[in-house]
C-alpha cells in the first residue's frame, strides 16, 4: 500500500469516532511544565519515553536534567480510566562541561534515553548527551535502619570505650524516597556528537551512535566498547553523508538499522564480520529527477528510525513525510505518508531561518498500526495504517481541560480560507514538536511542546 495523495484528501480519524466507526477519539488528559510564555532555555525539553509497561515516563531536558513520571495507580482503576502520571523522581544527569583538548564546551542536553527492561525492583535507564552516556539506578527506599552499635542515628559515630552493650539493629517504616544513583560511566569514545543510544534485545549490549562511527557496548563494561560502524572517509574532503539515527531490532540481537542524510537506510547483522563496514540491505527510494530542486538533498536526510514492535516494518522520518519500508523489501518504501506537504512552497524562507534542518522524531503505537510524529505550530500528525486515515491534532494551553476532545486541525494555503481553519502563513515556526511517545499498550501519548509535556488518551 502506498499512500501519496495530500492529508486534505484523507479522512480524519476523530470524524469517524465521532460516528461510531471504532476510530480513535482523543482527549486532554495532562500538561506538565508551566504555561507561562517566558520559557527558560534550560526547560526545553530534548526527548521523551515510556519505559516497557508505560508505568513510567521519562523526559530530557536542555537542562540536563531527567524527571521520571510514575502512572497514577487511582488512574488505571476509576471508571472511565485515565492516563495520569505523577513526579516520581528528578535528577541532575548531564553537567555542562569543557573539553580542554578542543577547546569545545560540551553542552549538557540530553540527547536520548532508553529504558532497560525490569529485572528486579529497581529501574534502569540510559542516558546520553553528546558526548557520555550513563546507566541510572532509580530505586525507592521506604525503610530505614536503626539501633547501630558504633554509631547514633543521626550517624555522628560512637566512642568505642562508652559501649557496654550489644544492640540488634532494626528496620523501620519511613516515608518513601526515590534514589537515583549513576551506575556507569561510558565516556571517551565519541570524537563526534552522539546522536542514538538503543539497548539490544539482550539486554546485555546496547549501540551508541554519532556523526560518522557506531559503538557497541556491554552494560557492565565502561572503558571499553567495540566500533561496529566506521564511514569516516580518510580524507574528510570527501566526506558526502552523516550517520543520522541507529536501532537494535527489537527481537533479533544480531540485526540494527542506521538511517543517513542522504536518505538511505542501512541494515546490518553482526553475524557476517566484527565491523559491519558491509551492510546486508539498503533501503533507499529513488528521486524523482523532475521534482528535483536545490533543497531535495536537505529534505531527503533521514531524522529519525524506529523498527515496529513486530520487528518485520520500518518507519523512517524525513522533513515532509514518514515512509513505512517492510524489512523484507529494500527497493521502495510500502507506504509514504505526507506530514505537512502545505510547507513545499516555503523551503526557501525555511531554509533561511533553519527550520529545514529540524530534526522530527516518530513513534509506533503498541499494535503497529498507528503511527505519530510532530510538525509545526504545536501540531502532530497520526495515521492509521489499516483504514489509511490521518488526522492533525494540536498541543496548545487553549485545550488543557480535563476531557476536552481535541478537533482535528485544517491548513489551508491559499486565501480562501475555511471556518476553523488555519492559514500557512500564520503558522508559528517557533513552537515545534520534534519529540513524542506513545504508550506501549494503550492509547495514551505524550508530546512534548517546547518546555511542556502533553499527555493525551483516547476518549472511553
Amino acid at each position: 500500500m502506498r499512500l501519496s495523495a495530500a492529508p486534505t484528501t484523507m479522512t480524519t480519524m476523530t470524524d469517524d469516532a465521532e460516528n461510531g466507526n471504532g476510530e480513535i477519539q482523543w482527549c486532554f488528559s495532562q500538561v506538565k511544565g508551566t504555561l507561562e510564555d517566558d520559557v527558560t532555555e534550560a526547560d526545553l525539553i530534548s526527548c521523551v519515553e515510556f519505559n516497557h509497561d508505560g508505568e513510567l515516563l521519562a523526559t530530557g531536558d536542555k537542562g540536563g536534567r531527567v524527571v521520571i513520571f510514575q502512572r497514577d495507580p487511582m488512574s488505571k482503576t476509576c471508571i472511565p480510566r485515565r492516563g495520569d502520571y505523577t513526579v516520581y523522581s528528578t535528577f541532575q544527569s548531564h553537567e555542562p562541561e569543557f573539553d580542554y583538548l578542543k577547546s569545545l564546551e560540551i553542552e549538557e542536553k540530553i540527547n536520548k534515553i532508553r529504558w532497560l527492561r525490569r529485572k528486579n525492583q529497581a529501574h534502569f535507564l540510559l542516558s546520553t548527551n553528546d558526548k557520555t552516556i550513563k546507566l541510572w539506578k532509580v530505586s525507592e527506599k521506604d525503610k530505614k535502619i536503626e539501633g547501630y552499635n558504633t554509631k547514633e542515628d543521626s550517624g555522628i559515630m560512637r566512642d568505642p570505650m562508652n559501649i557496654t552493650s550489644l544492640r540488634v539493629p532494626v528496620l523501620k517504616s519511613m516515608e518513601l524516597m526515590v534514589e537515583a544513583s549513576p551506575r556507569r560511566v561510558f565516556a571517551n569514545a565519541h570524537t563526534y556528537h552522539i546522536n542514538s543510544i538503543s539497548v539490544n534485545s539482550d539486554q546485555e549490549t546496547y549501540l551508541s551512535a554519532d556523526d560518522l562511527r557506531i559503538n557497541l557496548w556491554n552494560l557492565e563494561i565502561t572503558d571499553q566498547s567495540f566500533n561496529i560502524v566506521d564511514i569516516k572517509p580518510t580524507n574528510m574532503e570527501e566526506l558526502t553523508e552523516v550517520i543520522t539515527a541507529a536501532e537494535f531490532h527489537p527481537l533479533e540481537c544480531n540485526l540494527f538499522v542506521y538511517s543517513s542524510s542522504k536518505g538511505t537506510i542501512r541494515l546490518c547483522d553482526m553475524r557476517s564480520s566484527a565491523l559491519c563496514d558491509k551492510h546486508a540491505k539498503l533501503f533507499e527510494e529513488q528521486d524523482d529527477p523532475t521534482t528535483r530542486s536545490f533543497f531535495s538533498e536537505i529534505i531527503s536526510s533521514i531524522s529519525d528510525v524506529k523498527i515496529s514492535n513486530s520487528g518485520r516494518y520500518m518507519m523512517s522520518r524525513d522533513y515532509m513525510t514518514i515512509k513505512v519500508w517492510d524489512l523484507h523489501m529494500e527497493t521502495k518504501p510500502i507506504e509514504t505518508y505526507p506530514v505537512h506537504e502545505y510547507l513545499r512552497p516555503k523551503l526557501c524562507s525555511l531554509y533561511e531561518n533553519d527550520c529545514i534542518f529540524d530534526k522530527f522524531e516518530c513513534c509506533w503505537s503498541g499494535t503497529d498500526q498507528y503511527i505519530m510524529t510532530g510538525a509545526y505550530n504545536n501540531f502532530f500528525r497520526m495515521f492509521d495504517r489499516a483504514a489509511k486515515r490521518d488526522v492533525t491534532l494540536e498541543a496548545s494551553k487553549e485545550i488543557a481541560k480535563p476531557k476536552t476532545v481535541l478537533k482535528p486541525r485544517k491548513v489551508c494555503i491559499g486565501n480562501k480560507r475555511k471556518k476553523d481553519e488555519i492559514s500557512v502563513d500564520c503558522l508559528d515556526f517557533n513552537k515545534k514538536i520534534l519529540h513524542t511517545a506513545w504508550h506501549p499498550n494503550e492509547n495514551i501519548v505524550a508530546v512534548a511542546a517546547t518546555n511542556n509535556l502533553y499527555l493525551f488518551q483516547d476518549k472511553l
